[in-house]
């Protein structure tokens, strides 16, 4: 093996190690912000990763563990809530809320902070903020948080209305009537959900980045590889939908293990298989109804609009679809169009790479069950 192969080689099995997060490393989500317009005021109910706020662990990081303030979010993980509400500046917080009434700032309070028991430290604590403040006089509001909190959903809940906004970057909400009578178009709520879509494969579903890379390293040829892409958006949509209109659910706790066993078992199939067998295609589709459950949850845990299910059903999984296409072209352009023909292309890239990527899933597999 020459030395520049050699090199690629080590930069992708890096690349796709770091992937792997920690185990005691928490995934950066956006933060969901329910929206009440009642009696006068405006009431924010805001679920959110309080200990990655009050380190200052925002969206630049993909995990807790990659930010240079790891050790304090793991000690405010540690803490209880009493000791944890404690080290929550509850000014500073309303201060770095973005409130416009009329395009005139406007002040807000936290009103109540809610944080669950310290308990399993590997996993990730959401706790739950709310944010008041009086309208007045105002026609409308308009809703935002610092940037450096990272992204937030924001859904105004009213049966009259459509309205969600996805923000990143300190971003605002369009205005939104104080009467609660804000409309959104089909068209613009498919961008929203489509972006939310993107968001979850790229770069928050590591585990189903995985899944595609070993789908590409079977074979960088075009003609199998939508095949066997194909299959598994037909797949994933159809349980995508059936798991966000409630018609078949799935626990977490049986699909997010199956979901690691079958990067597990595309990547064997990679290493012991030359060329595509004549099953593979059926159990991929059977393993795109299980990614479609997760992308479900995940949906389900953003909200989706009750007057505009469609629009953000289409969104979302254009939105994956976005993803997965994203990945597969990074693939191709780092290995696929250089190499893909060479006689050891799969003794050099594949094997390896599907070697690394199949110990990955197994760890995510015996983590998953709850052995460790």
């Amino acid at each position: 093996m020459t030395r520049p192969i050699r090199a690629i080689f080590a930069a992708i099995a890096l690349l796709i190690t770091t992937m792997a997060s920690p185990i005691n490393a928490h995934e950066i989500r956006p933060a969901i912000a329910d929206l009440f317009l009642e009696n006068g005021e405006f009431r924010l109910e805001i679920r959110l990763n309080l200990e990655a706020i009050i380190a200052e662990i925002g969206s630049d990081a993909k995990n807790t563990q990659d930010s240079p303030n790891a050790a304090r979010y793991d000690e405010l993980r540690a803490m209880g809530p009493e000791a944890l509400e404690q080290a929550f500046d509850k000014d500073a917080f309303a201060q770095n809320m973005t409130v416009l009434l009329d395009d005139a700032p406007a002040t807000s309070r936290v009103v109540s902070v809610d944080i669950p028991e310290a308990g399993d430290l590997t996993l990730r604590r959401d706790s739950y903020i709310v944010v008041s403040g009086m309208l007045g006089q105002s026609a409308e509001l308009r809703l935002g948080w610092d940037a450096a909190y990272g992204e937030i959903i924001i859904r105004l809940i009213d049966d009259k209305n459509d309205y969600n906004a996805y923000l990143t970057k300190g971003g605002l909400t369009d205005p939104i009537s104080t009467e609660g009578a804000t409309v959104i178009s089909f068209w613009q709520n498919l961008v929203n959900y489509t972006v939310v879509g993107y968001y979850h494969i790229l770069p928050l579903g590591i585990d189903h980045i995985l899944f595609i890379v070993g789908l590409f390293l079977m074979s960088a040829r075009l003609t199998p590889l939508l095949w066997q892409v194909s299959t598994f958006t037909l797949a994933h949509s159809l349980t995508l939908a059936l798991g966000v209109l409630g018609i078949v659910v799935v626990p977490s706790w049986i699909v997010e293990p199956l979901i690691a066993l079958s990067i597990v078992y595309v990547c064997i199939e990679n290493i012991f298989m030359s060329h595509m067998s004549r099953w593979r295609p059926a159990l991929i589709f059977m393993f795109g109804l299980l990614h479609g459950q997760g992308f479900a949850g995940a949906l389900t845990a953003f909200g989706l609009s009750q007057n505009n299910i469609a629009s953000g059903l289409i969104g979302f999984n254009l939105g994956v679809e976005f993803g997965q296409l994203t990945i597969i072209l990074i693939c191709f352009g780092l290995v696929g169009f250089w190499f893909a023909k060479k006689e050891w292309y799969r003794r050099v890239i594949v094997i390896p790479a599907s070697s690394v990527i199949a110990l990955i899933g197994a760890f995510w597999v015996v983590e998953r069950v709850g052995l460790i």
